[in-house]
Formats: structure tokens, sequence, C-alpha cells
């Protein structure tokens, strides 16, 4: 007698929504290292503007994952046709501030 196997739809949602986590978690913390040289006291205005870019894309990053971790709770989950692009596109530009931190 063979049993059928069906996909588990609720756990790849629930691991989808942790990776979503993740990548927050990660986001804050190159944001915070980006943000790090503008708490130096010969700071000027560049560090200060990496700082405040760094923070506006970490919360971007933050408020993105909130709304695809919720919609990923209903049942069927809604597909991330404009939120996986946008926070993407978020994510190379955070990568792209720090590189540009580290070359400073």
């Amino acid at each position: 007698m063979s049993v059928e196997w069906t996909p588990d739809h609720g756990a790849a949602a629930e691991r989808t929504r942790f990776a979503w986590r993740r990548t927050a978690l990660s986001a804050a913390v190159v944001g915070l290292l980006a943000a790090r040289p503008a708490f130096h006291p010969d700071a000027g205005v560049v560090q200060w503007i990496t700082a405040a870019l760094s923070s506006l894309g970490w919360s971007f990053l933050v408020a993105i994952a909130y709304r695809r971790a919720r919609a990923l709770r209903q049942h069927p989950p809604h597909p991330g046709r404009r939120t996986i692009p946008a926070y993407a596109l978020i994510t190379v530009a955070l990568a792209v501030l720090a590189s540009l931190v580290v070359m400073l």
C-alpha cells in the first residue's frame, strides 16, 4: 500500500516568512555598519547623509518584509509580484551604499 505524498504549503510559507525576517535582520546590520562613521567625532555631512540613507533603506526593507509576511499568512498566500523586485532593488542599493562606506 503506497501513501500519496502531498506538499505542505503552510510549511513553505512559514519558511519564506523566516527568510524575509533573516534578510531584514541582516539589512539592519548593514544599516548600522553604514551609519557607524556618522558617530565619529570628525564626521562630516557625507557621513551623516550616508547614515540617513542607510536608515531609510533599512526602514523600507522592514516595512516591505512585514507586508510580505502578512501576505504569506493568508490562504492561499498572495504572490509577491511587486514586493520581491522592490526588496531586491533596496537590498542592492544598501549593498552599494555599504561598499561606498568601506571605500571612504
